[in-house]
């Protein structure tokens, strides 16, 4: 994967436009790493998309209870926080090969500390603190550039 998005200097509000932006390219599924340091802007990023696509009731931060689900559209959406996962084998009772539908949309904060354990990645959103505000990138398998097309998110050469 390489970065197929770079942009730097993003206060919250563009953020989360971003995530808004890129929200209807992903209503078929697809499966979405988000990562960088604490505060760095994943649940915010996360908390945008899940409100673009739909999801009517408040978006909680599934940090202590590590997934929340939504059910949009037929369409299911799982947002994991792996934050408190010290080791991937702890993932094991999750059931995360349940959440493997090719249709469904996840969203994974913290997705290193799953490592071996997850599905690949069509995007990794990268997030840095830049004073306060933030540089993203995001890495996009194949498919992944499909879906930041369809979103108008890559640039055209």
């Amino acid at each position: 994967m390489n970065a197929a998005v770079q942009l730097q200097n993003l206060d919250e509000a563009a953020l989360v436009a971003l995530a808004q932006r890129l929200a209807p390219a992903l209503r078929g599924g697809a499966v979405v790493h988000l990562r960088g340091e604490l505060g760095a802007g994943k649940t915010t990023f996360a908390r945008a998309l899940l409100k673009a696509l739909g999801v009517g009731e408040r978006v909680k931060s599934p940090t202590y209870s590590l997934i929340e689900s939504y059910r949009v559209a037929q369409r299911d959406i799982h947002h994991l926080d792996l934050y408190r996962i010290a080791d991937p084998q702890e993932l094991e009772w999750l059931g995360l090969g349940e959440l493997a539908d090719p249709t469904a949309l996840l969203v994974v904060e913290w997705p290193e500390r799953g490592a071996g354990l997850l599905p690949m990645p069509d995007l990794i959103v990268h997030l840095h603190h830049a004073g306060g505000r933030r540089d993203l990138s995001i890495d996009a398998t194949a498919r992944g550039r499909q879906l930041l097309a369809d979103a108008g998110l890559l640039a055209r050469h």
